[in-house]
């Protein structure tokens, strides 16, 4: 990728500074109760907060959080739960495939 900045002396900068700028540009707000919507939908009605959150190293309270959308769920809870599902964090953090 050509950035045509003349004051960088290296390409790894130059490209740094380049996908930075593309991927700010891309950027789109998450929707945390609609995440928190789809992991509802993954716990289904006959899994209990607790019993859900144990199997991903969190607590019940931090689940509810989720489930509302009153708390950001982190990248390695994420990560955890698309593995669990076979869905991709892409899935749960915008519900497209």
């Amino acid at each position: 990728m050509e950035c045509g900045r003349s004051d960088v002396h290296t390409h790894s900068i130059c490209t740094l500074e380049c996908d930075a700028s593309e991927i700010f540009m891309t950027t789109q707000k998450i929707d945390w109760k609609a995440v928190g919507r789809r992991l509802r939908e993954l716990r289904g009605f006959d899994t209990k907060q607790a019993d859900f959150a144990r199997q991903f190293g969190i607590s019940q309270g931090q689940l509810s959080r989720y489930e509302k959308g009153k708390s950001e769920v982190g990248a390695a809870v994420l990560l955890r739960i698309s593995s669990r599902f076979g869905k991709s964090m892409e899935w749960l953090l915008t519900g497209k495939e």
